[in-house]
């Protein structure tokens, strides 16, 4: 039952993950699409936060799988 519950655990880590990074990614570019000039600084936060997400997504999934 533990070992289930780990997995499903682990499971929500990486869709909010997924979910979280599709949505950075897709905020960039509709940012870099209004203004072109700013693409760098726009990249830049982008791959930030998405690791900073993968940072979390991966803490949630060993303390799921501890746990």
């Amino acid at each position: 039952m533990t070992g289930t519950l780990a997995a499903v655990g682990a499971g929500l880590a990486v869709i909010g993950a997924g979910l979280g990074i599709g949505r950075i990614g897709g905020s960039a570019m509709d940012a870099i699409a209004r203004q072109p000039e700013a693409y760098s600084k726009i990249q830049l936060a982008m791959i930030i936060s998405a690791a900073l997400i993968e940072g979390a997504a991966l803490f949630a999934i060993v303390v799921a799988m501890i746990g």
